[in-house]
Order: structure tokens, then sequence, then C-alpha cells
């Protein structure tokens, strides 16, 4: 059996029907999505600290970037505003993809956006970015009907295809690129939402994999050829939950003993 669909199986095995259900099967999940995810973007952002944001709500002798911590901070807050919103699948919406960026950004955006431009945290962009080699991007006038037309299509979608039906929605949101910051965080984290809503694994955009993750979306906005990230997030999708599945299929890794250090 394809090593994905090994996954999908594992996971729908799980028979998730609340959000204890999510705590218990998202336990680790989360912490690393939201390390991984941040850190795409901000060097700053460590494991350690993430995990005690997640366990503790507080960071202990940080002498860092506050953004950083916000950044984290946000990502637990959001997971747990989007728990009952998964159980109970509700869809895709323009509302509650700016109430993500909302949570996500809160108090990260830095004072030329703030007071120059007059953005804000839940907001479309006022203003034109360049963001990527081929500067794409909707403009300010026309992000919000693109993203309502991309919604609509998204939510119209009644076949099987859903991790290909979630690589297209990333891909085109990263090219409209509805906000003036925040695009990737809020961009991965709706895309496990809607996979979570179809009963279908989350995954994580593994940090040192970010180079081929950018190449496959410049393939995109050159091509529109969905193809490459297709294959990336079925091997990030897998790569995810290795190690769950060997557990599940009973494979334990044989750890060395005293003798294999003192003979």
């Amino acid at each position: 059996m394809e090593k994905y669909r090994e996954v999908l199986k594992l996971w729908q095995s799980y028979q998730i029907n609340s959000a204890e259900d999510l705590d218990k099967y998202l336990d680790s999940f989360r912490i690393l999505f939201a390390y991984h995810s941040g850190k795409i973007e901000n060097d700053e952002i460590n494991y350690h600290d993430t995990r005690e944001i997640f366990e503790s709500g507080k960071v202990i002798n940080f002498s860092g970037s506050p953004r950083a911590i916000f950044e984290q901070y946000n990502q637990k807050l959001c997971y747990e505003y989007l728990k009952e919103k998964i159980i109970k699948r509700e869809k895709l919406s323009v509302d509650l993809i700016k109430e993500i960026h909302k949570i996500l950004t809160g108090g990260t955006y830095d004072e030329k956006r703030y007071i120059v431009n007059e953005e804000r945290p839940g907001e479309f962009k006022k203003h034109d970015y360049v963001t990527g080699i081929l500067e794409v991007g909707s403009s300010a006038e026309n992000v919000e009907s693109d993203m309502i037309q991309l919604i609509e299509e998204v939510n119209e979608y009644d076949g099987k295809e859903i991790l290909k039906v979630a690589t297209y929605f990333h891909a085109r949101f990263e090219y409209i690129h509805p906000f003036a910051d925040g695009n990737g965080r809020v961009g991965r984290t709706m895309m496990n939402y809607y996979l979570m809503t179809h009963n279908h694994p989350p995954f994580i955009v593994y940090n040192e994999d970010k180079k081929l993750f950018y190449e496959c979306l410049q393939k995109y906005d050159e091509t529109e050829d969905l193809n490459l990230l297709y294959k990336f997030f079925k091997y990030e999708t897998e790569k995810t939950w290795k190690k769950a599945l060997e557990l599940a299929n009973g494979e334990v890794r044989e750890r060395k003993g005293l003798e294999d250090y003192t003979l």
C-alpha cells in the first residue's frame, strides 16, 4: 500500500469526534507544527520556547525578540480557537481566515505597517507587496474578490482528492498573498484546517525542507503546475506521521544498550 494511504488509514482509524480526541492525537504534532511553521519565516524561534509556551503558557529566561514569543503564543491560541470548528467541520470562509490572521499576527505588526500603512491584523492588505521572484500577488483592490472565488471553489468540491484540493488552496492562497504579513503561517494553518475537516491528516512543512517548499511554490507561480507541490505535501505528510505509523505497525527500533558503549 502507498505510504500516504497508510497514513490516511491510520488517521481515520483514530475516529476523532471531540476536541479531547484532537488533543490526544495532536499532542506532539501541534508543538512541532507551530515550531516549524514559525521557524520557516523567523530564525529566532526555537523548539524549547515553543514547547514551554504550549505546555505552560509562558517562557522562562527568554532574552530574544518579543515578536518570536508573540508568534508562538499566537500559534497556541490559534489551535485552541480552531479545535471545536474542526470537530464541527465548519467550512472555510473569508471571516474565518481573517480571524485566524488576527490571532496569528496579533502583536507582530511593525510601526510602518501599523501606523504608516494603516494595516491591522485580521484585515486584508491595503498596499501591494513583492511576494516572490515573479512579484506575484493580487492587487489590494482585488484580494477580497479573489479570496471569495478561491473559497467558493474549494468549498464546492465534493470529490475524494482532498490533499490535491488542499494543495491547490495553499498554492492559490500564497499566490494571492492577501495579507501584509503572516501569509505563510495562515496558509499552512488553513490548509491543515481544511484537511482535518475532511478527515485527512494534517502535516508539517519542516523548516529543513523550506528550500524545496519555496521551489515548488515558485514552480506553481511560473507555470501553474501543481504536481510538484502536491508530491512535496505527500512526502511531508508521510514524514510527519512516520513514527506514529511505525508504532501502529509494531515497528519498534532497537536502542543501544549499555554494553554498546562500554565494550
